[in-house]
C-alpha cells in the first residue's frame, strides 16, 4: 500500500474520453470522483444529463472558484485547444501534493502543465484502444480502452504507485510501462496516422481495416514521425508502425476517430497537436514532412468551411 493515497479524484473535461472514465469511476466509487466545470456547464449538465451507453449520469459537479478543497488527483481529458481554459479551471484545486495526469492527445500538454504548476507531480499519459463516440451530451462505446501512464524519469515514483493503487481499487483498466515517453510517442505516431487521414477521408475504422490505399496513406503520415522521434531521443522504429495495425483492426468497424467526430460535428480539430507539431519538429531537425504539411493544409481548410466553428 503506497504512503500517498488518492481519496479525491477530479476530472476536467466530459468529452468522449472524460465521460467514459467519469462514468466508470462513478459506477465503482462515486464518492471519490468529481467533475470540475464552470457554472454554465454545471447548469446545462444538471438539466440535460450526461449519458454514456444510454445511461444517464448525474455527476458531482464542482465549480472552479477560490478556496476549494484541493484534489489528490486530477485527470485532464479536454481537447488540445481547451487546455488553457482547463488550466485556469483546475488551478484552485491544485496544491503542492496534487497529481496531474493529462490524457490529451499529442506530446506537448505535460510541458505546458509543468510551466504552470511545476513538474514535481505531473505524470505522462494517454488513452488507447477506445472507440468512444460523442454526440452532444451522449457518448457510446464498445471498447472503453485503457489509460497508459507513468513518470518520465521515475517509473516507480510515489505518485505512480498512488495512481496504480487508485486504479486497482476502482477497476480502471490501465498500463504502466517502464518507458512512458516512448509509449506516448507511439500513440502520437498512431494519431498522426489515423486521426488525420480519417478526418480528411471521412473514414470510419472499417475503411482502414479493408482498403489498402487507406492503410498506406495512414502509414505514410505516421512514418514521418520516426526520424523526428529519433532526433528527440525516442527510439521508435518501423516495426512500431506495424504494431498499431492490429489495434486498428480490433476497433468497431463503424467507430470513428476523435478527429473525424470533430469534423462531422463542426468542432475545432487537434491538427495543431498532430500535423503542425510534426511539421515544426521536422523543420527544427531538417527533416522533410510533406504528407503532414498536406494534411495540415487540408484540415485547416476543412475547419474554415464549418458554418459555425466553435
Amino acid at each position: 500500500m503506497p504512503e500517498k493515497m488518492i481519496k479525491r479524484a477530479y476530472i476536467s473535461g466530459l468529452g468522449a474520453i472524460g465521460s467514459v472514465f467519469a462514468s466508470f469511476l462513478y459506477e465503482h466509487d462515486r464518492d471519490s470522483v468529481k467533475v470540475i466545470v464552470d457554472a454554465e456547464r454545471a447548469r446545462r449538465y444538471q438539466e440535460q444529463g450526461i449519458t454514456v451507453n444510454g445511461k444517464r449520469y448525474d455527476f458531482d459537479y464542482v465549480i472552479s472558484q477560490p478556496s476549494v478543497e484541493p484534489a489528490d488527483l486530477i485527470l485532464i481529458a479536454v481537447k488540445g485547444h481547451q487546455l488553457g481554459e482547463s488550466i485556469e479551471a483546475i488551478r484552485p484545486f491544485v496544491d503542492e501534493h496534487t497529481i496531474l495526469l493529462s490524457l490529451l492527445n499529442g506530446i506537448t500538454s505535460e510541458d505546458i502543465l509543468a510551466r504552470e504548476f511545476g513538474d514535481a507531480h505531473i505524470l505522462h499519459g494517454f488513452v488507447v484502444g477506445t472507440d468512444a463516440t460523442r454526440e452532444g451530451l451522449s457518448t457510446r462505446y464498445s471498447n472503453k480502452g485503457k489509460i497508459v501512464f507513468g513518470h518520465k524519469n521515475k517509473p516507480d515514483s510515489e505518485d505512480v504507485q498512488a495512481v496504480k493503487a487508485f486504479f486497482d481499487r476502482t477497476g480502471v483498466p490501465y498500463a504502466n510501462p517502464s518507458d512512458i515517453l516512448k509509449e506516448q510517442w507511439w500513440k502520437f505516431l498512431l494519431n498522426v496516422g489515423i486521426n488525420q487521414t480519417s478526418a480528411v477521408l471521412r473514414a470510419p475504422y472499417w475503411i482502414f481495416q479493408n482498403i489498402q490505399e487507406a492503410r498506406d496513406l495512414m502509414m505514410s503520415a505516421a512514418r514521418e514521425v520516426l526520424p523526428i522521434a529519433q532526433k528527440e531521443g525516442i527510439n521508435l522504429k518501423e516495426e512500431d508502425i506495424a504494431n498499431f495495425l492490429p489495434l486498428v483492426d480490433t476497433m468497431a468497424p463503424d467507430g470513428k476517430t476523435s478527429m473525424l467526430q470533430d469534423v462531422e460535428a463542426g468542432r475545432k480539430t487537434e491538427v495543431e497537436l498532430f500535423a503542425q507539431t510534426v511539421v515544426e519538429l521536422g523543420r527544427k531537425h531538417g527533416i522533410p514532412t510533406p504528407v503532414n504539411e498536406m494534411l495540415y493544409r487540408m484540415l485547416r481548410i476543412i475547419e474554415q468551411t464549418y458554418p459555425n466553428l466553435s
